[in-house]
This record gives C-alpha cells, structure tokens and sequence, in this order.
C-alpha cells in the first residue's frame, strides 16, 4: 500500500479507541506479538470484537482488513506467542450488529442456560452466545439472516446458536474457538477441539473452494458441539 493510501485508511480510524490502537500497531504489514504489543490498548482478548475481529469485519466507512494469524517467536516475551499481521489486503465488510437484551434472555431460555462444552446450567453473565457459524464465514446475506435478532425464530436460534462458557480466568472456549476458525479459515484445516480429531461429516480438510461456503463447517467439533459430541459418543459404543 502506498504512503497516500495508508494515510486515507488511517483517517477512517479513531486512534484512541481500540480499535485504531490495535490498527496503528499492524498497519506496518509485519508480524506483532499479542502478549506484549497491545498492553496499551486495555484489551484483555486481543482476538476479540474491539481488536483484530473488529478490523477484520469492517463497518460502513471502510473494507475489512485480511490479517493473518499464526505461532511465533517473540524476543521480548523470549517464548513462542500468538502473533498477527495484516497482508495489506481488503475483504468485504461484515458488520456485528449488537444483540438486543430482550434477544439474549430469549435464546439463553431457549437453549437452557446450558454451557454447551461443560453440559452445566450457568447464569446468563457466565455465558456468551456463539453463533455457531463463524464470523469469518459470513457472506453480506448470511449477515443480515445471523443478526437479525428481531425477526429470529426459536427454530433458528436452536439450530444457529450454542451457549459457551465465558473466561474465569482461564482461557475462554469462545476464544478457543475463534483461534481455531482462524486457523481453518487461512490454512483449510478444520478444527480439533481439545485435540480430539473426530468429524460427524467430512474430513481434516475444509473441502468448499469458497471459504463462505457453509456447508465446510459441518462436522466440526466447534461448529456445533452437543451434535459432534452426540455422534462422538455412537461412535465409541460401536467400536467392539
């Protein structure tokens, strides 16, 4: 990108919310450590709406930013860490519509309050709910069906959503999950939750050439866990 470009891109930011600091650390096209280069911007997941996700979506003023993730050595830190970079390239916006409270006290019923991994009843403010599908997935039709709150079904809040634990102090399973989305997204090899290498469809490999093609999810621990664990466990009890 071109000094004039760059400066057009960098006026659309706000350098002092967090998501023009996190913008002002990758604009350099070079790979950056999420344990110590971010310290300054007050973000605790790094990943997460208010940081890479959020430049990686893209709003109304500006195209999503392609970044890329991966396991490097950091000196400072002197130990392998999750870096990112952004390659320099565009990629349509997809925009998160918040959801409305009346929607979150609507699906936590619908799904039980359940902590989909743990099989535990939690109280709402221990739970996010995950869209099933990941962001990185969605095509701008896929958008408006996934947040359209309002006009939601129960039948699709089921089938689109799960509930996942939120961070006690440990790494959270949402953010586990984005990491390996992440991973699928840019290097086409699906997700292995807790190292477990079991698909109710499919294989290893994301199979759509089209990376918002749906279908390549399915099959997926992450994806969909209580349908993975499900299909899981009849699969244990038909091993002799």
């Amino acid at each position: 990108m071109n000094p004039e470009d760059l400066k057009k891109l960098e006026e659309k930011f706000d350098s002092s919310t967090k998501t023009g600091m996190v913008f002002q650390v990758l604009k350099d096209h070079q790979w950056h450590c999420r344990e110590c280069e971010y310290k300054h911007t007050g973000i605790t997941q790094i990943a997460g709406g208010s940081g890479i996700q959020g430049l990686q979506r893209g709003n109304r003023s500006r195209l999503g930013l392609v970044i890329e993730s991966g396991n490097h050595f950091c000196e400072k830190c002197d130990r392998t860490t999750r870096h990112d970079r952004w390659q320099g390239q565009f990629q349509a916006a997809v925009q998160a519509a918040s959801m409305p409270s009346k929607f979150v006290k609507r699906a936590v019923a619908l799904l039980k309050s359940r902590d989909v991994i743990e099989g535990t009843e939690r109280p709402t403010n221990q739970l996010t709910i995950d869209h099933k599908l990941p962001m990185i997935r969605w095509d701008e039709a896929m958008a408006r069906k996934q947040t359209n709150y309002a006009e939601m079904s129960d039948q699709f809040i089921l089938r689109h959503f799960q509930l996942l634990k939120k961070s006690n102090g440990s790494v959270s399973h949402n953010l586990l999950k984005s990491r390996a989305c992440e991973r699928c997204f840019r290097r086409r090899e699906r997700g292995t939750p807790f190292g477990i290498r079991f698909f109710y469809s499919g294989g290893p490999d994301w199979e759509p050439k089209d990376r918002k093609d749906a279908t390549g999810c399915r099959g997926c621990g992450w994806y969909d866990f209580d349908k993975w664990r499900i299909a899981l466990n009849k699969k244990l009890k038909e091993i002799p």
